[in-house]
């Protein structure tokens, strides 16, 4: 048996470019593809290949099997050596070390940029690269001589404020979904239509009723487009960025059960610069009371959380173990809070997927009359609640809006 590669990825051996764009959509195979090239670029000496995400926390579990499921097809088990988080070429010597760019010890962009002798660079899921400074270490620190360097960003695309599109599409005048070399950069777009022969029937069956009823996740989730900020979008005034805790931390908190999630967030206030750092903490439907208990002490601790009072026996349960207060809503204090945080600058970590997702869809139901509509606000409430707090005058453990 061979490794077979798809032709859009036949540019890898014709192209010379440092950097390669890898995007695509849902069940687009482009993962696959460049695993399958990174297997067969250790059948070569003097490759040792970084391989990473911005959170892996046990690439023995969600990566190295992928990898190993490929060598075990091509009987080749006894050519190669596997770890937790490496696998080396016993014959060239070549090898691939799997690591996470933030871990639970913290950010490990000095630990990677010290490794010697790295040829590849790749980061998976780059969509969630937080820092465009982060992946200039890294890029930075691949230079070896005697042998190609190669950047690789795989994506599937998010909204058009990421630094990724910014820099590598935008600056460099390139259209989304493109298959080019230019400027030392190559880019390659797959998308499921590529991979038809690797998917199931019912699954390509699901693909056209999206098509059908929703045409714009269709555009984005399964062809890989990149994100506009929705029409009538309440909140423009946002994009990705790293999280920085410039002032006390307060979280907000929205609950919900079986169709709606209970979500935390948390954020910091650069009152001088007028700019909210947010960030995502969880987002999960069916959760008893003693589960958000528990997240809300993982991700909380002792910091203060202001919820929704729409529970106050949920929150006075909470109460026992977390540091939380209710935030007391009143005529008006939707669109009062939503004009208080159009004044600042919002700016998303890009793990807040969800949240991600809400800024893109939360539009005015009326805009006259500054009504929002009701979905897409889940984290957008938390925000909101946790702003309006730090913003307001606290008044034993609660906020009043006027």
């Amino acid at each position: 048996m061979q490794l077979k590669i798809k032709s859009k990825f036949l540019v890898w051996g014709e192209s010379d470019s440092r950097y390669f764009i890898v995007t695509g959509g849902r069940g687009s195979g482009k993962s696959f593809a460049i695993n399958t090239i990174l297997l067969l670029l250790t059948q070569e000496k003097g490759h040792i290949i970084l391989f990473t995400r911005y959170t892996l926390r046990s690439a023995n579990i969600s990566i190295i099997p992928e990898f190993k499921e490929k060598i075990d097809l091509l009987n080749l088990n006894s050519r190669f050596y596997i770890t937790k988080d490496e696998i080396v070429n016993l014959t060239t010597g070549s090898k691939i070390l799997f690591r996470g760019i933030k871990t639970s010890s913290g950010d490990q962009t000095a630990n990677l940029k010290s490794l010697q002798g790295i040829t590849t660079f790749v980061c998976d899921e780059a969509e969630e690269l937080t820092s465009e400074s982060i992946f200039d270490k890294i890029d930075l620190s691949v230079r070896q001589k005697g042998v190609d360097n190669r950047i690789i960003l795989i994506l599937n695309p998010t909204t058009k404020e990421h630094w990724i599109y910014e820099r590598f599409f935008e600056r460099k005048g390139i259209e989304s979904g493109c298959n080019i070399t230019k400027d030392g950069v190559t880019y390659i777009h797959t998308t499921y239509k590529d991979n038809k022969e690797n998917l199931s029937q019912s699954y390509l069956d699901r693909i056209e009723e999206i098509k059908l009823h929703r045409p714009k996740k269709y555009q984005h989730q399964m062809l890989g487009g990149w994100l506009d900020k929705a029409e009538g979008v309440i909140y423009s005034n946002w994009k990705l960025g790293e999280f920085k805790e410039v002032a006390t931390t307060v979280f907000g908190q929205d609950f919900g059960y079986s169709n709606d999630p209970s979500v935390l967030l948390k954020t910091s206030i650069d009152k001088n610069n007028k700019v909210i750092y947010i960030k995502e903490c969880f987002h999960q439907t069916h959760l008893t009371t003693s589960e958000i208990a528990t997240l809300n002490k993982k991700f909380a601790g002792d910091s203060l959380i202001v919820a929704d009072s729409a529970e106050p026996r949920l929150i006075n349960e909470l109460s026992r173990s977390c540091n939380i207060v209710a935030a007391i809503k009143g005529q008006g204090s939707i669109t009062y809070g939503i004009s208080m945080l159009q004044d600042f600058n919002l700016i998303i970590d890009p793990q807040s997927l969800n949240l991600v997702k809400e800024l893109n869809n939360y539009c005015w139901l009326e805009k006259k009359s500054r009504t929002p509509i009701d979905k897409y606000n889940h984290l957008l409430d938390g925000l909101r609640y946790s702003i309006s707090y730090q913003l307001q005058n606290p008044n034993q453990g609660q906020y009043h809006i006027y």
